[in-house]
């Protein structure tokens, strides 16, 4: 649990052709980005060979950077439910890949998100990525959306961090 010291947070945004991930550290109440980005896959690749890329990615990725947490966002209801079970297949090998890392995961719902980056849980989708970009400094809105999006997770991990346990998956 965090005791005001220094905490890596990894975010995730979970997608199965486009992962968002995003790497900062925080401390004082200061956010500094060492890293983010996104893990891709190709259409047409079988589902299983995608899963296994975006595992092996996501390992490489928290063996560099030993995060001291790993916050992901929640699924949403989708209407179409072959994207929702996709999407939920790529959530659960990013929470399998912290698990087997021995990464505390900690899960947060959009609303929760927008609420600790911007104030307002019903914020759109570019205000959330303009207080990214402000909240760490940068000199522009991460791209593609899934990377600021990413990256507003781990915000909001830290802004949670204190009372984070209750998150906890």
């Amino acid at each position: 649990m965090f005791g005001g010291g220094l905490l890596i947070i990894m975010g995730i945004d979970p997608g199965i052709a486009i992962l968002g991930f995003g790497i900062v550290k925080y401390q004082a109440n200061k956010f500094t980005v060492m890293d983010y980005g996104a893990v891709t896959t190709a259409a047409g690749t079988p589902m299983s060979e995608r899963l296994k890329i975006l595992y092996r990615e996501l390992t490489e990725i928290i063996a560099e950077h030993q995060p001291d947490a790993f916050a992901v966002e929640e699924l949403f209801f989708n209407k179409n439910i072959k994207t929702a079970l996709t999407i939920g297949h790529a959530r659960g090998v990013t929470v399998l890949a912290a698990a087997n890392s021995c990464v505390p995961i900690y899960e947060y719902t959009p609303l929760q998100v927008k609420q600790a980056v911007v104030g307002y849980g019903r914020a759109e989708k570019k205000q959330v990525q303009q207080m990214v970009k402000i909240l760490l400094n940068l000199r522009e809105v991460p791209k593609p959306d899934d990377v600021a999006d990413a990256l507003a997770v781990a915000i909001c991990h830290g802004h949670s961090s204190n009372f984070a346990d209750q998150f906890r998956l």
